[in-house]
């Protein structure tokens, strides 16, 4: 068939190639004239062709053809004319000229949304389909008969430009090719357009498109975006025109930030961070991410009523001032104009395809400074979009600044700052009702500060922070390999930051300074469906919104060793420090934003066990909650858990670990590690050896040389590089202990040592040997978590007997032999019941070596690969092949 394509898109660009492609001779092409010297995207496919091309300004006037337009036409004998989004008016004697007359694409499921403005009524009126129809044309307006047409679902936060990129456009001209084959073969129908349902849209422009506030937040956002980038729905906000655009749907909690009055709305709108907050009728939220000036100026909407840094002046290097001749011949090379700073890109005729040729070019031509479009979009004057070049290379992101509350103080002769409030979507705030309490220094019980104690409203906020950081931000849809290059940016700011880590630890803690210094997929053969095959393999997946709670004794380490298996994983975190110990948490969050964690990714909310982990264990919303801290409080958690969603759990709870001291072992080292074993960190160690057998004939000395070392210890300021045994950790701790000697005495075990209190200011308990103790009493079962030793003999040569009575507990966390027998130290090593055993050695872990217990000491682990493993989840995929 001949031809003619009248038009001037790129839509109608990408038909005309296709109609070519397909063997069409397409014997002219129709379309406007250029403007400042520059041709439409189909003159220029059809120059590109040699296919010849008219430019008319009009096809007619007062509806009477132009006569030389016609004869021009006419001449061409053609057989159909093709209309792709076609924007001029073509009179009735050329629409019906050909032998097939005329076809037009029209963006809609006709005969719905006549007119020139169909997508946006499509997401103004709220349609669940989307869709084009291609139809004959007649001399109404798009009433004639269709020929073919395709729909799609519209989503909730479909804009027109997304609609149109997804399905319109791409779909369009390939119908748009199906269409004219039909025709061509003779199959081509003409199916009558019923009135039902039928409506006329305007055509929209600026004076039409205000918001009115009486309406739902739904019909608002389907207003907004609607409208969204030509012409932009406004408002009038302190006398001024606003145009809002980036419309979606809040469905998270309200956001706290500044409140804006908008004449006619329920209720001020919200800056954020994320945005501005705008209310429906019906009190539901709308978030809108730019938003523009009366002058065309856009910013992000975050910024509005603020400070933006964006429009400070830079000064400029000899190599910038450069740069910015090279960017005005990019935009002349655009535009086809003499470009100055006031030059409007959009308003000079330039398209969303200029975008991309635009940001391309920049990154071309002047050092790999890389735009995104938005950057176009909201520096729309060349001076504008100058700044924003230099800006970004400079490295500026048109960001607000990273600034909160923070305590500072001069401690261990270095200033130290350390932030106070809960994180929530990289934000320091305060806590939903105001509430703090006091953080103790347990050296001499003096307040820190006050931090901010979590609520179950902040937790739902964080949890959706995380939600939405997993399922739509950009960590979700991050690679392993840029999550990993983030985690040893942590890393290395952790590292630069150590001394200061460690004297917040020792002051909050009590922890010794110089101790608080220091995924892949199977295929697996599976039985064939004869004829076909099957293939079946394993993929290791991310959970999601995972909750971690860490106790007090080792508040960065334990951070540290569940924060990294959950994020290499890939999923998002919120974590619950221990009440009395939440300040490296809180410190280490600081990092995750200089880091350039997205918001989101990571939350720390200090707070109560009782209402903050108790929220943890019921969200629905998070999928995997691990918890390190007492069997009593693992099993509520775990309760708890299973009510609420049979999220994954895993726990690492109290111990009894029992610590073998056979007669042939190296004597000196058994000394030193079994005192390392229960004194280390005050004792405040889940792993510590609860209960030492000592084979009876080496008991008396090696009782002798473990008070010889208590003697030697230094009890002190834990600052104090020299001190070997710093204070407990709170107060209600410190009672526990002389509680629980008090207990080993009334029940007759022999009290060598300590039981008390130091006699000096602060939380310093001090170092406690009991010997007799026989397996009944209270402290031979139960934990002290605290600088005490229990001692129990057993015969010599009596391992079974030994084995016995260390396996009868409940609790199997860790253990530990000494022996220089190599056989019956595995023996041992086979036998008892815990999750780890120490053979000559103790307290010796490693980030490869998973950790974790049996019985009632939990289950899971951290550390190693099986820690990644309890933040996955394991995908079987089964596929079927001939």
């Amino acid at each position: 068939m001949r031809i003619a394509v009248i038009g001037q898109s790129l839509f109608g660009a990408e038909v005309f190639r296709l109609l070519r492609k397909n063997g069409h001779e397409v014997v002219g092409v129709f379309t406007i004239p250029d403007v400042n010297g520059k041709a439409d995207p189909l003159a220029q496919a059809a120059v590109a062709e040699g296919v010849p091309v008219y430019k008319y300004k009009r096809w007619q006037v007062k509806k009477v053809p132009v006569k030389e337009v016609m004869k021009e036409y006419s001449e061409l004998n053609v057989d159909l004319n093709v209309l792709p989004f076609c924007s001029q008016f073509i009179p009735d004697e050329v629409i019906n000229l050909p032998k097939y007359q005329t076809i037009i694409y029209h963006p809609s499921l006709l005969p719905r949304h006549r007119g020139a403005s169909a997508i946006n009524w499509t997401l103004m009126c709220g349609d669940k389909s989307a869709g084009f129809s291609i139809f004959w044309a007649d001399d109404g307006l798009d009433t004639g008969p269709v020929l073919l047409q395709r729909k799609t679902y519209v989503d909730p936060d479909d804009t027109v430009d997304s609609l149109y990129n997804r399905f319109l456009f791409p779909e369009g001209v390939k119908a748009m090719g199906e269409a004219v084959q039909m025709i061509a073969d003779g199959k081509a129908p003409r199916i009558p357009q019923p009135e039902e349902g039928a409506t006329y849209d305007p055509l929209l422009k600026k004076d039409k498109v205000e918001i009115k506030w009486d309406q739902t937040a739904q019909e608002i956002h389907n207003f907004i975006r609607g409208n969204d980038k030509v012409p932009g729905a406004w408002t009038t906000i302190n006398g001024e025109r606003i145009t809002f655009f980036g419309s979606k749907l809040w469905e998270r909690l309200p956001p706290r930030g500044l409140q804006v009055e908008i004449a006619g709305a329920s209720k001020p709108a919200i800056v954020h961070r994320r945005g501005m907050v705008l209310f429906g009728s019906d009190g539901k939220m709308v978030n809108v991410s730019q938003v523009q000036f009366a002058s065309g100026k856009m910013i992000p909407a975050s910024k509005f009523g603020k400070d933006d840094s964006s429009t400070q002046e830079l000064k400029l290097t000899p190599e910038e001032e450069a740069m910015a001749a090279t960017l005005k011949n990019v935009w002349k090379g655009i535009l086809n104009i003499d470009v100055d700073d006031a030059t409007d890109f959009f308003k000079a005729g330039a398209g969303s395809m200029d975008v991309v040729r635009l940001v391309e070019e920049v990154r071309e031509k002047c050092n790999d400074i890389r735009l995104q479009n938005e950057d176009v979009y909201m520096n729309t004057t060349f001076e504008d979009f100058f700044q924003c070049v230099v800006r970004r290379g400079r490295g500026i992101e048109d960001k607000e600044p990273f600034v909160f509350d923070a305590v500072k103080m001069n401690k261990n002769n270095m200033d130290i700052s350390f932030p106070h409030q809960l994180f929530i979507d990289n934000e320091f705030v305060d806590a939903s009702n105001g509430a703090t309490y006091d953080t103790v220094n347990p050296t001499d019980e003096s307040v820190i500060c006050k931090v901010s104690k979590a609520t179950v409203e902040d937790v739902n906020r964080a949890v959706e922070a995380a939600k939405e950081a997993f399922y739509e931000g950009e960590w979700g849809r991050m690679n392993a390999r840029d999550r990993g290059a983030l985690m040893y940016r942590l890393a290395d700011l952790m590292e630069q930051h150590a001394e200061e880590l460690a004297t917040i630890e020792s002051i909050d803690s009590g922890a010794v300074y110089t101790l608080a210094l220091k995924t892949h997929g199977l295929t697996i053969p599976i039985n064939n469906a004869r004829p076909s095959k099957n293939l079946t393999y394993t993929k290791r997946e991310p959970i999601g919104v995972c909750g971690i709670v860490v106790p007090w004794n080792y508040p960065l380490m334990m951070l540290a060793w569940k924060m990294a298996a959950c994020l290499a994983a890939g999923n998002t975190v919120v974590l619950k420090p221990a009440q009395v110990t939440p300040l490296t948490a809180l410190k280490f969050a600081e990092l995750t934003v200089e880091a350039g964690f997205p918001p989101g990714v990571i939350n720390i909310l200090p707070g109560s066990g009782s209402v903050v982990g108790q929220a943890f264990s019921e969200h629905p919303d998070i999928r995997k909650l691990g918890f390190t801290g007492s069997t009593p409080i693992g099993k509520t958690i775990m309760e708890s858990c299973a009510k609420a969603n049979l999220k994954k759990v895993s726990l690492e709870l109290g111990g009894k670990s029992p610590l073998v001291i056979f007669s042939d072992c190296d004597l000196e080292k058994a000394v030193r590690m079994g005192c390392s074993s229960v004194f280390f960190n005050k004792g405040e160690n889940c792993i510590a050896a609860g209960r030492l057998f000592v084979e009876e004939s080496i008991h008396d000395e090696f009782l002798e040389r473990v008070l010889a070392e208590i003697n030697k210890m230094k009890i002190g300021d834990p600052l104090d590089r020299s001190t070997d045994h710093g204070p407990q950790n709170h107060r209600a701790h410190m009672e526990k202990l002389v509680e629980y000697c008090d207990i080993g005495v009334k029940e007759g075990a022999t009290l060598v040592c300590g039981g008390k209190q130091v006699d000096r200011p602060g939380l310093f308990f001090a170092p406690t040997v009991f010997t007799d103790v026989e397996d009944h009493m209270m402290i031979a079962k139960e934990e002290s978590f605290g600088p005490v030793m229990i001692i129990s003999k057993f015969q010599d040569g009596d391992v079974e007997g030994m084995l016995k009575r260390a396996n009868d507990t409940e609790f199997g966390l860790a253990s530990g032999v000494f022996t220089r027998d190599i056989n019956k130290a595995l023996h041992v090593a086979d036998s008892l019941q815990a999750g780890t055993v120490f053979v000559n050695t103790y307290n010796k872990t490693d980030v490869a070596a998973p950790f974790g217990g049996f019985k009632q000491s939990g289950f899971g682990k951290d550390l190693g690969q099986e820690a990644l493993l309890e933040y996955l989840k394991t995908k079987a995929v089964t596929v079927e092949y001939h």
